[in-house]
């Protein structure tokens, strides 16, 4: 197994519930592919350095999880076609 960093940025609209929900629905993907998740650090709502699809800011999140080598192209499909996840990158760490 080996160790990724998740960085995602959610739409800054949601409400605080729909952030914590979207938070536990990408755990959920990962621990579903056999991954492990080390931790979750919440940064907070940040500005973009530009607009990305209209939006001016946005909830950053760094996620840190174990997985086989397949898992992050999985993820990164799953997480394409989430509204809610304005931007994201997965790097091995």
């Amino acid at each position: 197994m080996k160790t990724y960093e998740l960085l995602f940025a959610l739409d800054g609209a949601l409400s605080e519930e729909a952030r914590d929900a979207t938070i536990e629905k990408i755990k959920s993907m990962i621990e579903k592919e056999k991954g492990k998740i080390q931790t979750v650090d919440k940064w907070g709502m940040k500005k973009f350095a530009y607009p990305v699809k209209y939006k001016t800011e946005g909830f950053y999140c760094l996620m840190t999880f174990e997985a086989e080598v397949g898992v992050p192209k999985v993820l990164d499909g799953l997480l394409n076609i989430t509204d809610e996840v304005v931007r994201h990158m997965i790097v091995q760490k």
